[in-house]
């Protein structure tokens, strides 16, 4: 009778059992997709910070260029002659031009880091979003070790939290 009693009471549990399973595997569906949209995220931070220090150093030896043909430009203005102040000319024109092309770098290496920081922020909601999940699976593995539906519903909170945190980086 008391085994009875005992299988009957078990089976009566394993509604519950079988509803955390089911939230649990809804968190965990989740949290893959947090954590994939996470790292690529993540990645295109980086690569957003490559292109931006590549644009910078473009920017630095267009720079290079325009000193070097200001050098130029001032040393042939100061020599006499013709063919001195064609080339002097010739030299204030590149330097003119190299100063224009730097420009353009700078602005493209700026709007790369705005974007590279943007995915920075957008990567690190969604880490966060996925620390709740983890801590949702956690709390519904105990809801199941312990039959206690405090942790279901914590689970059910975290999870919840986790996800509108990860679905916050669409706003950013």
């Amino acid at each position: 009778m008391e085994d009875e009693l005992s299988e009957q009471t078990e089976k009566a549990k394993a509604p519950f059992e079988k509803k955390v399973a089911a939230t649990m595997a809804v968190i965990a569906a989740a949290l893959a997709v947090v954590s994939v949209f996470g790292q690529l995220l993540a990645d295109d931070e980086l690569l957003g910070q490559q292109k931006s220090s590549d644009e910078w150093a473009f920017y630095q030896a267009k720079s290079i260029r325009r000193y070097q043909s200001e050098v130029a430009r001032d040393l042939f203005h100061n020599m006499a002659g013709e063919q001195a102040a064609k080339s002097a000319e010739n030299y204030a024109a590149n330097s003119e031009r190299y100063r224009k092309e730097s420009d353009e770098i700078q602005e493209e290496a700026k709007k790369l880091e705005l974007e590279s920081a943007r995915k920075g922020r957008q990567a690190l909601r969604m880490h966060f979003g996925e620390i709740f999940l983890e801590i949702a699976i956690v709390f519904a593995s105990l809801a199941i070790l312990s039959r206690r539906k405090a942790f279901w519903w914590t689970a059910i909170a975290g999870a919840l939290l986790g996800s509108a945190i990860a679905a916050t980086s669409l706003t950013v």
